[in-house]
Formats: C-alpha cells, structure tokens, sequence
C-alpha cells in the first residue's frame, strides 16, 4: 500500500525553480532512498514534504496515508505520523541523553495545545522500548549529549522521532560524517526500525551504504527524478550510477 504520494511537485525558493515536477512513491514497509550528488535537490523534497519553508510547492501534490498534506505547517504534517530526522542532527548538546528523551516526550504530550486540535494518533516509542531499542543510549542516558560520538547522536536524533507517533520516518544524511564501523551501526538500526513496522524514506550521498538496505531507489540531478525503480536495478545500472552518483 502507498503511504507517501508525491505527485509532479514543484518547489521554490523565492524564483529560483529547484525542484522540478518531482513525482516518487513510498509503499509502506519499505525503506525507500533518494539519491544523488550535493545540490541534487534532496534534503529540498524532503522539505516540501515536512512542510519546512523555504522551499514552497507552488504545483502538484503530496499525499500522506491517502490525506493531501502540500504546504501544511510542520506541526500538523508531524502529527500525522511524519517524523523527519535534520542532517545536522540537532541534538540538545548541553543536555543529557535521557534530558533529550524527556524533552521530546514532553513536546508530544502537549500537542494537542499548539497543533489546533490535533493530536498524535498514538504515544510512539516509550522510554524504556526505546532504551531497549537502542542499548548504548541506554549505558548513556546520564551523557551530555555534546559529548556523544556522532553515530551516538545520530542515534539519539533518531530515539527523538521514535517518540512521537511515527509512520513515517525521513532521514536526511544519517551517516554524515560516519567511520564506516558507525554507519553499519547505524544501518542496523534503520533495518530494525523497518522490520518494526515504521516505514523509511532515507536522503543519502553514500549510495553505496543505501542501496545496501534500500528497496527501491530514486535518483535527483539538478531537482529532476532520472531514476526510479528496486535497488537491485540501480545497483546493476552502471551508466546511471556513474553518470548521476558517481559509484
């Protein structure tokens, strides 16, 4: 079943036309990756589809569970069960693991105050499913996030997510930055957050770390889609993984 329909989207920052009638599905279950080079237009489909402005999708749509969500507020698409996961992972340096769970929990339980009458359809990940889930947060819990590793952070951005009602999880360059050891930690965690149920939609320069756990792929150059279709394809399609990401 599609849980994420994006229909011939074009988004804009101010005039400046950077995603170009953008049309992917994501089916649910599925880990589903968006690839290609920096400046690609990625992490701005990413944003058009959380509702972050910059940029604005002046044509097409984005429906989510079937409901159209284009251009909604942030808070509302979050509601729905769409939890995106930033690049720069924005953590709480000075607070502790354990600080930073409380805090997204907290954000949760008071939605229905600054979402208009919406709420969460369920409570998401409790603390201790979530310290099961991802043990070295849980020998870190008293750990000023600050002075995490960067997979730790990457970890715990992610645990931040899990804790409201995700359907759908986005990720926007998790290993950025990784030693490859981490980046298969953290592959291990998105595979068992997928065989959890919660579907991925997963932004990555490191196509050959994503085509690793992808079921299908997408491929953007300069905002366009110029590939779609299941891992293995692209992984045997050596004009297009030259051409657009250089593997």
């Amino acid at each position: 079943m599609t849980l994420l329909d994006v229909d011939g989207i074009d988004g804009y920052y101010g005039e400046s036309h950077i995603i170009q009638d953008v049309s992917m599905t994501v089916d649910e279950g599925e880990i589903t990756a968006l690839l290609g080079r920096n400046g690609a237009g990625k992490t701005s489909t990413l944003r058009c589809i959380s509702g972050a402005t910059p940029p604005e999708v002046r044509d097409g749509t984005i429906r989510f569970d079937g409901t159209d969500i284009t251009n909604q507020p942030p808070e509302d698409i979050a509601v729905r069960g769409i939890s995106l996961v930033p690049e720069e992972r924005r953590v709480f340096t000075d607070l502790t693991v354990a600080e930073n769970l409380h805090l997204a929990e907290t954000v949760r339980n008071k939605s229905n105050t600054w979402n208009r009458g919406l709420e969460f359809k369920d409570e998401g990940m409790s603390t201790d499913e979530i310290y099961e889930f991802f043990p070295r947060l849980d020998e870190r819990r008293e750990q000023k996030a600050g002075t995490l590793s960067g997979g730790e952070q990457q970890m715990l951005a992610i645990a931040r997510a899990l804790h409201q009602s995700t359907d759908l999880l986005m990720l926007d360059e998790p290993y950025e930055g990784l030693a490859p050891q981490i980046i298969e930690a953290v592959e291990n965690a998105i595979e068992r957050i997928s065989e959890n149920g919660t579907t991925v939609l997963l932004v990555e320069q490191n196509a050959v770390a994503a085509m690793k756990i992808a079921d299908r792929c997408y491929v953007l150059d300069r905002g366009e889609v110029v590939f779609e279709g299941a891992a293995d394809e692209l992984r045997a399609n050596d004009e297009i993984r030259d051409r657009y990401l250089g593997v």
